[in-house]
């Protein structure tokens, strides 16, 4: 049987290195021939290694499930010891586990840490998010922000958007950013993530950059009674991970199941791009290199 290990890392969580399941050998994404179904990516022969924040459960968990399912090394993210159960399955077959609260910024920090010990990452997608509450800013975008600055550049980053992210404001004055005094609107904070996904495409030519919109599906954020296929919410950003469709290959777009839509306006406006970067770039004191 092969030897296995996972990771509960977090030093500001006391938690140290275990035995466990297997992490394969540092490896590549792979080239795979096109997949054979319409909506999910082929098994390849060089599995990449893929890490996804918020992934105890809903669309995080699934997409977790799915690629390791396929083969491929997954890196698993929960908000505190005390979620590590929701990822037990995962970690026994193999995943290696995170912690880090996202609506705190020593804690996003040591997160990037853990996740740079494992070694570098093929695709990141940046899944974790918040409806409500005082720290939407602060997880939906801050989060994201912090830790593509400061994760190892990987070949992919998906992050996830939200049709709502249309309905945001560009007016970046005043924004509650670290959650310390009002809760922030959701859209405008996928208005921001999604405007930050096209500002790394712009910036990174190296690195395929995509946001995605799930769709309203039946998690725990979006109810029992959402009307969308809880199986296509996870899927687009699976496929931008690890598929070498040379759809999958481009940087820059807005995806709804594994179509190209326009987003808001504001999201290819160079000049708001750079205004939030600053502005995220300001509260965090890291800037997007």
């Amino acid at each position: 049987m092969n030897r296995r290990k996972f990771l509960f890392a977090g030093t500001r969580l006391g938690m140290a290195l275990a035995a466990g399941s297997l992490l394969s050998p540092k490896s590549v994404l792979g080239r795979a021939a096109p997949s054979e179904t319409a909506d999910t990516a082929k098994t390849t022969q060089n599995p990449g290694r893929i890490f996804i924040t918020g992934s105890s459960d809903g669309l995080g968990y699934l997409a977790a499930e799915s690629l390791q399912a396929q083969g491929h090394e997954v890196i698993v993210h929960v908000r505190s010891q005390q979620r590590m159960p929701a990822v037990r399955k995962l970690v026994e077959k193999g995943a290696v586990a995170t912690v880090g609260d996202l609506s705190d910024l020593a804690q996003i920090h040591d997160l990037a840490r853990q996740v740079n010990a494992v070694g570098r990452m093929d695709a990141v997608i940046h899944n974790a998010g918040v409806f409500s509450g005082p720290h939407v800013l602060m997880v939906n975008t801050v989060a994201p922000f912090l830790l593509t600055a400061l994760i190892q550049r990987p070949r992919r980053l998906i992050y996830l958007s939200s049709g709502m992210h249309k309905g945001g404001s560009t007016d970046l004055a005043g924004k509650d950013w670290l959650g310390r005094s009002s809760a922030g609107g959701y859209s405008d904070s996928k208005l921001y993530v999604t405007t930050l996904a096209a500002a790394v495409a712009r910036l990174w030519p190296d690195v395929f950059s995509n946001a995605v919109n799930p769709g309203w599906v039946p998690t725990k954020m979006g109810g029992p009674a959402a009307p969308d296929d809880l199986h296509l919410g996870h899927a687009t950003q699976e496929w931008l991970a690890v598929s070498d469709e040379p759809e999958a290959k481009t940087s820059g777009g807005y995806w709804f199941h594994r179509k190209r839509e326009e987003p808001h306006s504001a999201v290819r406006d160079v000049r708001f791009q750079d205004l939030l970067l600053a502005e995220l770039a300001r509260v965090t004191g890291t800037r997007l290199a």
